[in-house]
């Protein structure tokens, strides 16, 4: 792959990853609507490996009471907020699990990986977005996250396997719908990507491990590294400005882009 084809497609995942738009209907959209060559998924996992690094990084101290509260949990004790949190994100991660490999193995999820697929699911989650974050109380915090919770925006998430639902976007429509101040939504909805990208990563990476040579291995490199430095920005600023605006700009580009490519797929 060329620098710019590596910039462009890491780029595209780390800025896409974590806001509410889908990472991954615009890596598909890249070479369906411009030619270029499918990326592979040694690339697909250096960017994931990237995002996560950048997602761990911003929400260390959250991350941190997690991974500190796993061995009270793995002793059946839940007798801390980091126990509590590491729990409710395994709950929550275990629909796109168990969904995401059932789509793997039936061939299920690239027979959605369309344009006219990421059409729709752009216009309708981006409607669905917008609903949300308009009718949602804003009267829970990240710190009152609930079992029940944690459940409802787990299965939110596994629609995310759709192409061009966005991960993000549906957590955030669920936490919104549960009551979850905007900030706090994101907040969850980062937190909760970071077992779920870790997940998908371990389930490309074994596939793709036999495969690897030093050529590939370096432009994964690059890739990772380009991934990170753009999705901790796109994080930073994405958080800095809920504090001000709402999710409607992400609807807005959403709803642009989806009847775009429907337009494309046909017209």
């Amino acid at each position: 792959m060329t620098l710019f084809h590596l910039l462009l497609v890491a780029v595209i995942q780390g800025v896409t990853e974590f806001l509410p738009v889908s990472s991954s209907g615009h890596l598909i959209l890249l070479p369906n609507l411009t030619g270029m060559d499918d990326q592979g998924q040694t690339i697909d996992v250096a960017v994931h490996v990237g995002t996560l690094g950048a997602v761990i990084l911003y929400f260390w101290s959250d991350v941190r009471m997690a991974l500190l509260g796993i061995p009270d949990l793995l002793r059946g004790r839940i007798n801390s907020q980091g126990a509590w949190l590491a729990f409710c994100l395994a709950i929550a991660t275990v629909p796109v699990v168990i969904i995401g490999l059932i789509m793997k193995l039936t061939g299920l999820d690239a027979l959605l990986r369309s344009t006219a697929v990421i059409g729709w699911t752009m216009l309708i989650f981006g409607v669905v977005l917008y609903w949300a974050d308009q009718k949602g109380e804003t009267v829970k915090t990240a710190d009152s996250w609930s079992l029940r919770d944690a459940i409802t925006m787990g299965l939110w998430q596994a629609v995310a396997l759709i192409p061009g639902t966005s991960r993000s976007g549906i957590t955030i429509s669920a936490a919104r719908t549960l009551g979850y101040r905007r900030e706090d939504a994101a907040r969850l909805a980062m937190l909760m990507s970071i077992p779920t990208i870790l997940a998908s990563g371990v389930l490309l990476g074994a596939e793709v491990i036999s495969d690897a040579n030093f050529a590939i291995l370096k432009d994964a490199a690059i890739a990772a590294i380009f991934a990170f430095v753009s999705a901790l920005l796109a994080l930073a600023i994405m958080m800095r400005l809920l504090k001000s605006v709402s999710f409607t700009p992400y609807v807005i580009y959403r709803v642009i882009l989806g009847l775009i490519l429907l337009w494309i797929s046909y017209a």
